[in-house]
């Protein structure tokens, strides 16, 4: 018998889309810092809060485009978050004092909190439920090419040419963004009367889906983890004079989930999440370690490698998670809820870690980070491993009939 169709028109559309609104996310995150620190002498906790402000919007965001998505209609919400964040994307140009680039990062967050959740709704209605571990991993390699050439082209243009040109990039890949949607079929579904009526309201569970909290749980920590190398791998490298090799950090980190993401995704499809997570978990604490000890450009090299596998396994795995466990008409609200929570680790990371910077430095940010990764292991056993392992079990051990 053979799989379900997974690399569709639609599927490759949204994937494209999806890769254009993250790689300027990525470009923007990973350079900001230094724009606000070069442009206006923000000190490094100001320059943190300008990388992770965009979050906090885009977390704000995600909390209504997820109770409205199914009212206002999935293609629609796509369509005002593209205009939006391209809108937002060219006020950067006028940007002349530090308040005001942190109200535009907040609204441009905004921007990519609704286009994103209308993206990652569409593409869990068109992978098919016998791929959705493979289909989750494949699209979210759109969100891992732009982790990895983002921050390169952004790091390169500002050595090179100048922030503006940074600005300029974005405005055109977010266009091509917003025409590429035009092109999008997207699947209908059925939602009863009364499922809808639920929705409505201001009721907690109208904002976040209960069943996808664990697991969403576990992405603000490894948002948290992840967002120490985001914000600040730029300003460490200038520290210890390696800027040249950090330019290529994100690109070994995206040939490792290359390399990977074929066989994660069918692990967990045929083996359970529980064969990959795990690993990851360990990988991405590996990395964080290995980056705090950097002195030579392999070190950063070898990071990569290992902060690839383990948090580009984590943001699919997590994401195929929070989709297979929650009722399928609440689609919307899992994909919410699960970003929601990781955007809130990565928000809040580069404010909090930069107050660290000056009492452990850079190094001493990474190694907390890695032993981070680490108590993860064990909370997402208590959290989610172990009801999984328990269902496989009783599963295995269940008499045939």
């Amino acid at each position: 018998m053979s799989k379900p169709k997974l690399w569709t028109k639609d599927f490759l559309i949204v994937s494209l889309s999806n890769f254009f609104l993250y790689f300027t996310f990525y470009l923007l995150i990973a350079t900001i810092t230094v724009y606000a620190t070069d442009k206006f002498h923000a000190s490094p906790s100001i320059a943190g809060l300008a990388s992770g402000i965009f979050v906090i919007g885009t977390l704000i965001a995600r909390l209504f485009s997820g109770k409205y998505i199914e009212q206002v209609g999935r293609k629609k919400l796509l369509y005002i978050g593209l205009v939006f964040i391209l809108v937002t994307t060219l006020l950067y140009f006028v940007v002349n004092n530090m308040a005001f680039l942190l109200i535009i990062r907040f609204i441009n967050g905004a921007a990519l909190g609704i286009a994103s959740t209308a993206t990652g709704t569409i593409v869990s209605s068109i992978i098919p439920n016998e791929r959705r571990g493979e289909g989750t991993g494949y699209y979210a390699l759109s969100t891992t090419l732009a982790a990895a050439f983002g921050p390169f082209l952004g790091m390169f243009i500002n050595a090179h040419i100048g922030f503006n040109m940074n600005f300029a990039v974005c405005s055109i890949l977010l266009a091509l963004s917003l025409v590429a949607a035009f092109f999008l079929k997207v699947p209908k579904v059925e939602i009863s009367k009364e499922q809808l009526e639920k929705m409505k309201g201001f009721k907690l569970s109208n904002f976040f889906e209960g069943k996808a909290l664990p697991i969403s749980f576990m992405a603000i920590l490894v948002g948290l983890g992840y967002s120490s190398v985001l914000a600040f791998l730029t300003s460490f490298a200038q520290q210890i004079n390696l800027v040249d090799t950090a330019s290529f950090f994100f690109i070994i980190y995206a040939i490792a989930i290359l390399v990977s993401r074929p066989f994660t995704g069918r692990w967990f499809d045929t083996k359970g999440e529980n064969i990959v997570m795990y690993p990851s978990f360990l990988a991405l604490a590996i990395g964080l370690f290995v980056l705090s000890q950097a002195s030579h450009g392999y070190f950063i090299i070898i990071s990569g490698i290992f902060v690839g596998l383990g948090y580009g396994t984590f943001i699919s795995s997590a994401q195929a998670i929070a989709i297979k466990v929650s009722p399928r008409h609440r689609m919307g609200l899992a994909t919410s809820t699960y970003y929601m929570f990781m955007d809130a680790g990565i928000g809040i990371g580069p404010f909090i870690l930069g107050m660290l910077v000056p009492a452990v430095g850079y190094r001493g940010v990474y190694e907390y980070m890695g032993i981070l990764s680490i108590v993860c292991i064990f909370l997402y056993y208590f959290l989610h491993g172990r009801k999984t392992s328990k269902e496989k079990r009783n599963f295995t051990e269940a008499p045939a009939k």
